[in-house]
């Protein structure tokens, strides 16, 4: 049976997409790799560097653009991530300064919070009941 290897977001600025998700998020560098003027970037979760990747790929085709774009615009995020402790993870990030576009909030059985990737993103965390 499948199962999900890789997964990605589009960025506008492939650095900038890796200290935000290695120095803010907290995930760990996986592959970085020149590819042409843009690098295959992947990050994984400190805790499983075998686990499931994402990939900061370049937001550079006018479809992936206009995508994120809109999404954005709408307060759409664009990917979500499970965190243990969404107070924790909410002051973890705000130490670490990150733009905090929904503080945490409960959703029925979840409590969910929204970042602001720097990179054109909303990255949603979440924390699922115990």
């Amino acid at each position: 049976m499948p199962r999900i290897s890789m997964t990605s977001v589009h960025v506008d600025d492939q650095t900038r997409a890796l200290t935000f998700y290695t120095d803010v998020l907290g995930f760990a560098l996986k592959h970085d790799v020149p590819a042409g003027e843009f690098r295959w970037l992947t990050v994984v979760g400190p805790d499983d560097p075998d686990g499931t990747q994402l990939l900061l790929e370049p937001d550079q085709h006018p479809a992936a653009r206009a995508y994120a774009e809109a999404l954005h615009a709408d307060g759409i995020p664009a990917a979500q991530f499970e965190v243990h402790d969404i107070h924790r993870a909410h002051a973890e990030l705000e130490s670490r300064g990150a733009r905090i576009v929904q503080p945490p909030t409960e959703a029925g059985p979840v409590w969910a919070m929204v970042v602001d990737d720097t990179c054109g993103n909303l990255i949603q965390l979440a924390t699922s009941p115990a």
